[in-house]
This record gives structure tokens, sequence and C-alpha cells, in this order.
């Protein structure tokens, strides 16, 4: 990166990091450092509602899934909308009229005090492993543009936000995910308006989706309904409804941004906003690895993403055999780019059978290119076994720091700093809030005093702060974080839910009946997710559907009389 570059990542997130400790002021008690003082409005709500969800993950991997398989990941959403609904109508009343600090205090008084600690414990368990994943993306960054392993800059990211976490508390978290956001919409929005203007002369917008879609790319609903297909829409509305469900409505990261709100209404419409915006947010991040994918017909791509590796292989002995199919891959991608232009022209004249053999010679060619490109991945696993050959996470920093002008690519960066530091903060906060108020203040040191519990929030941030960092230095090895992440809650947040759902609709089932039911559901999920038996988004409907059922089948057995919050 130029020195402008640096000043403009350095100031961006100078000046955010000073924005937000300067408007939460001193934490005093617990709930200013859990909960905000619940006096936020919608507006907080919403927009930190979605920089919790939309991670540094979100503006890295997103680009590259959509680069290396299409839209298709959009259809992962569809089910958010209406999960904002019932969240509205359930969830949101009854957390605001208990005045809970975590969603799983709701569940002592529904059912008992083993119930809550179960949910708490599988909310920690997920919510750690996927927040080191979250503290890893940004980690690849600084790897590149410095030149050195990812171990070390892991730890300095994670460590920089665990300081700034337990300094700020919730409120920072919110003021700073507000003006976040705001930059976030602005870099990516001229990301995408210079991807398109750095395309050739003859190519406009129009020729690169239509030759995105002739390479299998624009491919954003699928009607088809497979059980084993990540993406299509059946999995996006059914899957994603309970994912989305589930996350929103049982995961303290997200719970506790909503329970900021100053009334339940200002904590409805931030959900609402966030329901209305992210599909857009996201077919729009899609899209702009859609155009970065059609930009790299014309331009020549590495034959491998990730630069580190690269090298790595290009210090070994296989390197005489690695550039030798350097060589090879730039011959044949300048077939492809001929084909490419050879597509556009074909387009651009309208004739089906034109259309259709550059088409076929177009696809030709690429096969050649990602054979080539496979040999080189090949020599990578021969030169180390443990290579991360799965570049996809590296395909947009690519393009940002090679073409990209001199001050945005250091905003985009910045950009992706922000989104990391943004949702790590709340899920460590997330993480202290449910480990002080569901397992420290309830089991192990109950009344004791307000300043105590402050005391143990902060250094309970600190602790996850340390877990997250160990997972973050494991991610490299999970392949496209994106899909990791949901993967990851796909094993948990299905039972979560189940649980939950019976508490708000199935008022007759007991503690002892939804507890068992838990641990048996989670048990099987654990099975079917490990064996593959069906796509992950499916798991979550699975769960929550199991744990319903086997609490209807085991309460007749438990001599319990159910409590009613």
């Amino acid at each position: 990166m130029s020195l402008t570059d640096w000043i403009v990542l350095g100031a961006t997130i100078l000046v955010i990091v000073v924005y937000g400790l300067w408007k939460s002021g001193t934490n005093k008690t617990t709930d200013q450092f859990l909960v905000g003082g619940r006096s936020l409005s919608w507006y907080h709500i919403g927009f930190s509602v979605m920089a919790t969800q939309a991670s540094a993950i979100t503006f890295l991997s997103a680009p590259g899934q959509a680069y290396s398989d299409g839209m298709r990941f959009v259809q992962f959403y569809f089910g958010l909308p209406l999960a904002m609904i019932v969240l509205c109508i359930t969830f949101v009343p009854i957390f605001h009229r208990l005045k809970v600090y975590t969603a799983y205090e709701f569940l002592e008084q529904r059912f008992d005090l083993k119930t809550r600690v179960l949910t708490s414990l599988l909310f920690l368990i997920q919510r750690g492993l996927s927040t080191g994943i979250a503290i890893y993306a940004p980690a690849i960054i600084l790897s590149i543009i410095l030149n050195i392993n990812t171990t070390y800059t892991t730890l300095f990211i994670g460590g920089l936000v665990t300081f700034y976490t337990v300094y700020g508390g919730t409120k920072a978290v919110s003021y700073t995910q507000l003006l976040q956001m705001s930059i976030i919409f602005l870099g990516m929005f001229a990301a995408g308006i210079l991807v398109v203007v750095l395309l050739p002369h003859s190519v406009g917008f129009g020729h690169a989706l239509k030759l995105a879609g002739k390479m299998g790319k624009m491919n954003v609903i699928d009607w088809k309904f497979d059980p084993n297909n990540r993406y299509n829409i059946w999995s996006g509305i059914i899957g994603g409804f309970f994912l989305q469900l589930s996350y929103f409505g049982t995961d303290q990261s997200q719970v506790g941004r909503y329970l900021t709100g100053s009334s339940v209404g200002q904590s409805r419409l931030g959900l609402i906003m966030n329901g209305l915006i992210k599909i857009p947010m996201q077919f729009c991040i899609l899209l702009i690895g859609i155009l970065v994918f059609a930009f790299y017909q014309f331009n020549r791509p590495p034959l491998f993403f990730n630069q580190y590796e690269v090298k790595q292989v290009q210090q070994s002995a296989y390197a005489g055999q690695y550039n030798a199919l350097e060589v090879k891959y730039t011959a044949a991608f300048e077939q492809r780019r001929a084909k490419s232009n050879e597509l556009i022209s074909a387009i651009d004249s309208k004739d089906a059978g034109q259309i259709d053999r550059a088409q076929a010679n177009l696809k030709l060619a690429d096969k050649q290119v990602n054979s080539i490109r496979r040999d080189g991945i090949g020599l990578m696993k021969k030169n180390n076994e443990k290579a991360d050959t799965d570049d996809t996470n590296y395909v947009f920093l690519n393009f940002v720091t090679h073409y990209l002008p001199r001050g945005l690519i250091g905003l985009l960066i910045a950009i992706v700093f922000l989104a990391s530091m943004g949702s790590t903060a709340s899920a460590l906060n997330s993480l202290a809030s449910t480990s002080v108020i569901d397992i420290y203040k309830r089991i192990i040191h109950p009344g004791a005093s307000d300043k105590n519990y402050l005391l143990a929030s902060r250094l309970a941030t600190i602790f996850w702060g340390l877990v997250c960092i160990g997972m973050a230095l494991y991610a490299g090895k999970m392949g496209n974080l994106l899909e990791a992440v949901n993967q990851l809650g796909s094993y948990i947040y299905g039972t979560i839910l189940g649980v939950f759902v019976v508490a708000f609709y199935v008022k007759r089932v007991g503690g002892t009946a939804v507890f068992i039911a838990a641990v048996i559901t989670e048990a099987i999920i654990c099975v079917m997710g490990i064996c593959g038996t069906v796509a992950y988004l499916w798991l979550n409907a699975i769960g929550c559907i199991l744990v319903i059922l086997f609490s209807l089948m085991l309460n007749p057995f438990t001599k319990e009389k159910a409590k009613v919050a």
C-alpha cells in the first residue's frame, strides 16, 4: 500500500474508535456496560444489528464466494424478513417486559436453571468458535500487506479488539457501529462503480452480467428442491428462516443489540430495518464478486490468489515446476480472454447460434485455465500438506490492492477492519454478558455487588478474547470463512431455537422434558452434520422440530408441572 493508503487506513480506524469511546462515556454499572442503559434509538439498533452480522467475513468472503460459486448464496437470506416479523411479535416484547440482560434468563423463569445453563453453554461454544473466525478475516489482510504469517496478525487483531471492547462496553460498540456502517456502504458502493469503470471500453455493466450469466454465475434463484443442495430457494426460505430466527432471537450477540432499545417500538423498528436492508445489501456485495469475475476474464488473475502460499512453493524444490505452470497459465488465460471478447461480440450481434458457439468455446478455455490452476494447487500440497488451498477469501482483496486507486485501497481495507471490530466487539460483549449473568451471577457468586459484576464482565471479555484468538489461529483450515461461520451456527442454532419455541408456544411442557430433548437433539444434529446427511441449512429446521417433538413425547413421563413466565 502507498503512504496515502496507510494514512487513510489509520485515520479512519482512529476516528471510529475515538468517536465510539467518546459517545459511550464511562461505564460505572453493569447495566451500562452490558446493555448501554437501555437508551438507544431504532436506527442505532438497526445499524448495530447489521454491523454485528456483517463482519469482515462478509466483505472478504462474499465477493470470493460469488466469484467461485455465483449468486446463489443470496438465497441464504430469503427467510430473514419473515424471521424479523416473528421476532417483533413474540420475542421482543417478552424480553423487554422481563428486562433481561440475556435471552437465557427468560428460560429459567419459564423452565428451570439447568435449561438456562444448557442453552447458555451452547451459545458460548458456538459464538466463541464463530468469533474466532471473524477475527481471522482481517488478519488475512495484514498478513498480505506485511507479507508475514497470519499467526502474528491474528494475535495483533484479536488483542486490539479485546482491549477496545473491555474499555468501551456495549454503548461504545453501538455508537461505533453506526458510523462504521455508513462508511462501509459508501466504500462498497465506490468499489462496485470502479470495477465497472476498470472493465475494457467495449465491455459495459450489462455485458459483464451477461458474460457472467453465460458462465453460470448469475444463478440467483434455484427452484429445484434438493436437501443436499446448500443454496436453493427452499433451503433459504425454510432452513434460512429457522437459522435467522434462532440467530436473531436466541443468540445473545444479536439479542444484546436490541435489548439496548429505549422501548419495544424502537427495538422492533431496528429489526424491521435490518430485515428490509440486509437482502439488497448482500445481493450488492455478491454482485461485486460477479463483476470482479467478469473483470478477470479480461485481466490476468494470479494462478493462486493467496500470495503467501505462492511464495512458499516458489521458495521450495517445486519452484521450477510452479514457474513452468505460470507460463502455461498465462498462455491459457490469453486464450480465454480472446474467447471472452468473442462472446461479447456475439452478445452484441444478438445471433443466438453465434452466442452459443462463443459460450461453448469460452467454457472450454476456462476449463483449461482451471486445470492448470489445479496443478498449481497440487504442487502446494506436495510442498506442504497443511497449505491453505482455498483462496476464495483472497479474491476481492487481490483486486482491491492491485487495481484500485490510492486512498480508496486504504478506505476499503479500513472497511474490513471496521466490520471486524464491530462484529467481534458485539460478540465478545455478548459472551461476557452470558458468562457473567447466566453462569457467574446465577451459580458461582450470587448476591455480589454491582461493582463485582462489572469487574467480572471485563475479565470475562478478556477471557473470551483469548479463547477467540485461539480459535482464529485454526480458522485458516476451514475453507471459505462465510460458509464456515454459518455451518458452525447450524450445528447449534436449531436446538436453541427449539427450546425457545417450546418456551413461547408449548405451555404444557416442563423444564426436564425440554432439557432432555435438547441434549438428544444436539447429539443427533452433530452426527448428521459430521456425516453430511443433508445440506447444513436444513440442520436448523431439523434441530428445532426435533426439540419440539421430543419435548412433547417426554413430557408425560416427567412428573413436573410446567411454569409460565
